[in-house]
């Protein structure tokens, strides 16, 4: 049960902060899809960061690195979907897809070359980093504390206050509302916009790193991030783009992933001898039913993945 509700908060933790940043770019109107490519990024910065730092440094300084290398590659590798669909009105929906495409095999090209350069017999793109992934979890009890665990929940805080109960939110969500009325009382919708997605980008390359270390102190750069980034878009809607909505969706899906780890644990649930690739399927299986359900009522920001064109009204 310990290991239930470590791996729920676990990967809860991962679809807030992807989420989060799907909901920032929705609602300063551009449609991320492109979350599930930054999150490979982000992961790699993490990874690569956490291979090659000194293990031996206090816990703090590994965190903090190691977060701020995701954050800085997610939004870099962001600044590719805000420069060709805000600047250039491209289809944010190509873009995303085309974004996606491009991180997972940008990262296994880069993996498998530090691995060549390092052994010329090693053609794997796996990065490891044993013992730097210890500085980021804290054993209380039988219960492994992450500190990403509680860097979602404060992003998840700030995430609300920022949204609506500040000046910058409640402007960036007029842009993803009606960006032509937003303009006119001197608001810069580019600007909000590009600021959207760059938040997007850095909660999301965060998001990456969390889901590569969530219980292995390695990982394969070929499997990506076995569709997270499209998990998390579920959960954004099915929370209708509000932060405390996200959190408890997360909260749901992140329970059903968790399952499919820890299942046979449970004896009632290895009793049924249900093959583990049904319970690995459970959360995608999920998103499927609730959205088919909810997506109906679902009320996404008005202006969502319409460029904006300063001279029409």
């Amino acid at each position: 049960m310990v290991l239930l509700l470590q791996y729920t908060l676990l990967f809860a933790s991962v679809l807030i902060l992807v989420a989060l940043g799907g909901c920032f770019s929705e609602h300063s109107g551009v449609i991320n899809l492109g979350l599930e490519g930054i999150m490979v990024m982000g992961a790699l910065g993490g990874a690569l960061t956490l291979k090659y730092i000194d293990p031996s440094l206090p816990k703090i300084i590994i965190v903090l690195a190691v977060l701020l290398i995701s954050v800085l590659c997610g939004a870099v590798y962001s600044m590719l979907l805000a420069f060709a669909c805000i600047n250039f009105k491209a289809d944010q929906t190509l873009v995303g897809t085309a974004l996606n495409l491009l991180a997972a095999a940008a990262a296994t090209v880069i993996a498998k070359s530090i691995n060549i350069i390092e052994d010329p017999n090693n053609v794997s793109s796996t990065v490891q980093y044993v013992e730097a992934k210890k500085a980021l979890v804290v054993s209380i009890g039988k219960f492994q504390f992450n500190w990403f665990m509680l860097i979602a929940f404060l992003a998840l805080v700030c995430a609300y206050i920022v949204l609506y109960k500040t000046r910058f939110g409640l402007r960036l969500m007029a842009c993803g509302e009606h960006p032509q009325a937003a303009d006119s009382v001197g608001i810069n919708v580019y600007t909000m916009r590009w600021a959207g997605v760059l938040i997007s980008g850095m909660l999301a390359g965060v998001g990456g790193i969390v889901y590569i270390t969530a219980g292995v102190s390695e990982w394969k750069f070929e499997n990506g991030v076995a569709g997270f980034g499209f998990l998390a878009l579920a959960v954004m809607i099915f929370g209708q783009w509000k932060p405390v909505n996200i959190g408890l969706a997360a909260l749901l899906f992140g329970f059903f992933r968790a399952l499919s780890n820890v299942y046979s644990g449970f004896d009632f649930l290895a009793a049924l001898n249900i093959p583990g690739s049904v319970y690995n399927m459970m959360p995608y299986i999920i998103s499927l039913i609730v959205l088919a359900f909810t997506s109906a009522n679902s009320r996404a920001p008005k202006a969502e993945g319409i460029p904006y064109d300063k001279g029409s009204r």
